[in-house]
């Protein structure tokens, strides 16, 4: 099932803080498939597939552009160990675990396709790095009580599994992480911490391809373990952060932190879940609310809807796929549509998309709306050949059971806010050329975050199949927690 990201972590991060204070972060975060080749199986495949003075806000630098055949996982570049060394890591809103590839590891790959350096991170050549034993209490606490079978001597190992059964595996290590602090308006500076996170020692299947080769994954979900909650937990911010994705000129804004303008409706979270899950209400095509069964917004049958930033395109179960892109297409009856890559259904146009199609929006819990365009859940990969962004989750379930999942095709040119202090999620359309104001925590100030577009077109070619296949790992794994 090609829906988003979610990694089943049998172990969890654990962060620790040095010294004292707050302060705000930025990350150079760079668009994962900006600059790329057009590949429709690419970016649907892609889909598939921290005690210093410490936070209270983070500003990730983006770059990308939000075209479905640029658009994917975002990374950043994070510095670990002493002295610092550079590691390209994926921002995934998936998983909740930061692990980076490791010296001696199986599998792992030495080149990236993306036009990046990757790094292999060596504890040995690291002044400040200690190896987490199982004894110790951050593995006994992720563990609930003690380890079976551990001795002193033994580390203390993780294991991130996908839904195609693909794997990353490796041990904890203890070490400083460098991070770029929000010191004013568009000011940082670099400060750095103490973190616990996964080494890399082995990784099966596309993990270690080098068509979208990266040094690791950090975790972004809402669980215990992922980044925010854990430096939540500390009391150096609160578990708050923003995204706008510009695909007007690229890159766009992430923050941590409270964003105090723009101003956001928001809706309720699902309880209990592992995603970003929310109610939806009902559907409007046009002007006209789509007569759909009475349970198919059901949450004990569909656990909500999956807001999922990692993802690129949107996914509906068939009960809604089928009389969508039927009301779609009807004022087009003499469109020829056909199949592209077996799932795309694709057409020629040579109009304006605004003026033919209608707009769909999306209603939520307490009123809250996303209304999509045309010209953002339609994209051309050609001069006047247009494909449809909607992607049916029933129809490539590896079991029959569906989802819905909205990513950044719907999410695009939008403030999207993730509340979980107040289990809330929301958004307003937005230019994410401009800028947003954020509160620091710890003084009381208003710091502006700018827009950034760090990773300019790169001359990199990627096979369509190679680069799909990393994705699959990662989206295959939503269907697996969502359905058991």
């Amino acid at each position: 099932m090609e829906i988003a990201r979610l990694a089943v972590v049998s172990f969890l991060l654990v962060i620790s803080l040095l010294s004292t204070g707050d302060c705000n972060l930025v990350f150079n975060v760079h668009h994962k498939f900006k600059g790329r080749e057009r590949s429709l199986e690419a970016f649907k495949a892609h889909d598939v597939l921290r005690r210093g003075r410490f936070l209270s806000a983070i500003d990730l630098n983006l770059g990308g552009n939000g075209h479905p055949s640029e658009s994917g996982l975002y990374f950043a570049k994070i510095g670990l160990g002493t002295p610092a060394k550079d590691y390209y890591v994926q921002v995934d809103t998936g998983s909740d675990l930061l692990w980076v590839n490791c010296a001696g590891c199986t599998n792992c790959p030495r080149k990236s396709d993306l036009g990046i350096e990757l790094t292999l991170y060596n504890p040995s050549s690291s002044s400040t790095s200690n190896l987490v034993t199982c004894g110790q209490d951050f593995c006994t606490s992720t563990y609930d009580g003690p380890i079976p079978g551990c001795r002193p001597e033994l580390l203390c190992e993780y294991k991130v599994a996908y839904g195609d059964g693909s794997s990353t595996t490796g041990y904890f290590v203890k070490d400083h992480v460098v991070l770029d602090r929000v010191t004013g308006n568009f000011k940082t500076e670099s400060t750095n911490g103490s973190i616990v996170f996964g080494c890399g020692a082995q990784q099966s299947v596309q993990l270690g391809a080098t068509s979208a080769a990266l040094d690791g994954i950090l975790g972004f979900g809402q669980a215990n373990s992922s980044m925010i909650s854990q430096l939540a937990s500390s009391g150096k911010i609160k578990r708050i952060f923003a995204h706008c994705l510009d695909n007007i000129n690229g890159g766009g804004i992430f923050a941590i932190g409270e964003v105090v303008q723009p101003k956001v409706r928001t809706t309720p979270l699902v309880q209990q879940q592992a995603h970003y899950n929310v109610f939806m209400k009902a559907i409007e095509v046009g002007d006209e609310v789509l007569n759909l069964p009475t349970d198919v917004f059901d949450t004990d049958l569909r656990k909500g809807t999956i807001i999922d930033s990692g993802t690129t395109l949107a996914y509906l179960p068939d009960v809604i796929y089928e009389p969508l892109i039927a009301k779609i297409f009807a004022r087009q009856t003499g469109l020829k549509l056909h199949t592209v890559e077996e799932q795309f259904t694709c057409f020629e146009y040579d109009g304006n998309v605004d003026d033919g199609f209608p707009t769909i929006t999306f209603h939520f819990e307490d009123s809250l709306s996303l209304t999509v365009h045309p010209h953002e859940y339609l994209f051309d990969i050609a001069s006047n050949k247009w494909c449809v962004g909607w992607q049916n989750s029933g129809a490539q379930s590896r079991d029959g059971k569906d989802m819905i999942l909205l990513g950044d095709l719907v999410l695009q040119n939008r403030l999207v806010l993730y509340d979980l202090e107040n289990q809330t999620i929301g958004w307003t359309e937005y230019n994410c050329s401009s800028s947003i104001k954020v509160r620091d925590e710890h003084s009381g100030a208003i710091y502006t975050v700018g827009p950034h577009n760090l990773y300019s077109a790169s001359s990199v070619r990627v096979g369509t199949i190679s680069s799909m296949l990393l994705s699959i790992l990662l989206l295959l794994t939503v269907l697996h927690s969502f359905t058991n």
